[in-house]
């Protein structure tokens, strides 16, 4: 039963909600209900009040927490956990894999993946427009992560974060 309501949000998701008005707009017809009830029966936890925007593609491992969002046209690709109270501006990209490329007789499109790492965000967290978050990154609780950002390291609680890559500015107090 589990495997059938996955699908079947899966399906509703990507051939209507993904499609429907961003959620803020006056004629939004109901898109962010509509884009909620398919995360919780596409995902095994999905919280309360969670907002998935338009054009959002995220992978079945994602897991949100309560007053959580995935920005507009936002990618997630494998195992993410999300807390609560994140705010994700557009266009975010969450990568939990790469590609191999130790060998230099091979080319790097042959080598496949190295193992996905999960990628976790702590609560009350604001990730801002067009960021990119690489494979095992934990982001702590508090941060703040500039746009056009690209987080490659773990980000301690509370820290405001910008650049490529993505270095600590200030810690908020």
């Amino acid at each position: 039963m589990k495997k059938v309501r996955k699908v079947l949000g899966y399906i509703i998701y990507h051939l209507i909600a993904k499609h429907l008005p961003v959620s803020y707009t006056r004629f939004n017809l109901f898109s962010r209900q509509i884009r909620m009830l398919c995360g919780k029966l596409m995902l095994d936890k999905c919280g309360r009040d969670v907002n998935i925007e338009k054009g959002a593609i995220f992978s079945t491992k994602v897991i949100i927490g309560n007053n959580s969002g995935i920005g507009i046209r936002a990618e997630i690709t494998g195992s993410t956990q999300i807390g609560n109270d994140v705010m994700m501006g557009p266009d975010c990209v969450i990568y939990t894999r790469n590609h191999c490329f130790d060998r230099i007789d091979t080319p790097m499109r042959k080598q496949g993946f190295y193992e996905e790492q999960q990628v976790t965000i702590g609560n009350d967290v604001w990730i801002g427009g067009r960021v990119t978050i690489l494979p095992g990154v934990k982001i702590g609780n508090g941060v703040i992560i500039g746009a056009n950002s690209v987080v490659t390291k773990d980000i301690p609680d509370y820290a405001i974060v910008a650049g490529n890559p993505a270095t600590v500015k200030r810690i908020r107090k």
